[in-house]
């Protein structure tokens, strides 16, 4: 099991319950914060303006919400905006958006109650997806469209994808035994005011990413034997000369993959001869086609932009309220 909260969850974490099922366990440690976050927020909300809380939202903001209101405020907030159209996010891609929303809500600075947490992580091992639209309005305020429709299976309406077919979310509910969420406060504003949609597809679309890359690099090590390529291309001396990390990086990759190889040559066995000096024309090529000498350069770059966006997407796991 992976453990979510007391820390956030790394590209690795991620690939374990996306990729390979693995379910996730919710830190005790966690879960205590997330209480005493809502408690503390209960209390100091009372008899004070808060928005979201006791207030409208956007241009309604500045109109106070009755205190027997409140709670049907969160309600309506995520109906209003299940509008979604188009396609529906595959389960993978669904469930990528609930891991992403679940890391962020651990992080137990948004005031929700600990039963929404529980809910979420009990639908991510269930395999229980909601049906997510591709399309709908984000703004400033985040991914509001796609985390409604999650907000709306939360509280038990709307649809789910569940053992490979659309169904409706009241129905599966009462079949696994599962008690839809009761807003405490402000459990609407907290699931759709964040990234965790664009997050959870950002970091499917990483762990792809990085997997064609490293399929690359072995086809480009392949291509390298097939015409018993020189060595020195990849080599640690030459490419060290450039500061680039990508670069240095697949170079290693390279040496790794073809440090065995039987097929690739040394230049200095082959070229760096005596008997080849006097020789008009030689019978092996003296460089490798740029296509095979530099690897290294091209594939370099593609490495350090997925990097540079791991980092921007692992370090803000679904951010938000």
């Amino acid at each position: 099991m992976i453990q979510v909260g007391g820390r956030s969850l790394s590209l690795q974490d991620f690939t374990e319950i996306i990729f390979k099922q693995k379910s996730v366990h919710l830190d005790d440690g966690a879960i205590s914060k997330v209480s005493a976050n809502h408690s503390f927020l209960r209390q100091f909300s009372d008899h004070k303006l808060i928005y979201g809380i006791n207030t409208g939202f956007g241009p309604m903001a500045q109109f106070k919400v009755s205190a027997e209101n409140v709670l049907q405020l969160q309600y309506n907030l995520i109906r209003s905006h299940s509008s979604g159209g188009g396609k529906v996010f595959s389960p993978m891609l669904g469930k990528a958006v609930m891991v992403a929303r679940l890391n962020s809500l651990m992080q137990a600075y948004s005031g929700i109650h600990p039963e929404l947490v529980e809910l979420l992580a009990t639908l991510i091992n269930k395999d229980i997806v909601p049906c997510i639209y591709e399309h709908g309005g984000v703004g400033a305020s985040g991914d509001l469209v796609q985390l409604a429709h999650l907000g709306l299976v939360l509280i038990g309406e709307g649809e789910v994808l569940f053992e490979g077919r659309q169904q409706a979310t009241a129905a599966v509910f009462l079949k696994n035994n599962i008690k839809p969420l009761s807003i405490h406060m402000r459990e609407g504003l907290a699931i759709i005011n964040g990234t965790s949609a664009m997050t959870g597809v950002g970091l499917v679309n990483l762990i792809l990413a990085k997997k064609l890359l490293q399929w690359s690099v072995l086809l480009s090590a392949m291509t390298n034997e097939l015409v018993a390529a020189y060595d020195d291309h990849y080599s640690y001396e030459l490419n060290i000369v450039k500061k680039h990390r990508g670069q240095n990086r697949v170079a290693e990759m390279m040496r790794n993959i073809l440090k065995d190889s039987q097929m690739i040559r040394s230049r200095s066995e082959h070229l760096y001869v005596p008997e080849n000096i006097n020789q008009e024309i030689f019978a092996d090529k003296v460089q490798e086609y740029y296509s095979l000498r530099c690897v290294t350069q091209v594939l370099g770059p593609v490495y350090d932009t997925i990097s540079h966006a791991e980092q921007t997407v692992v370090d803000s796991p679904g951010s938000g309220s």
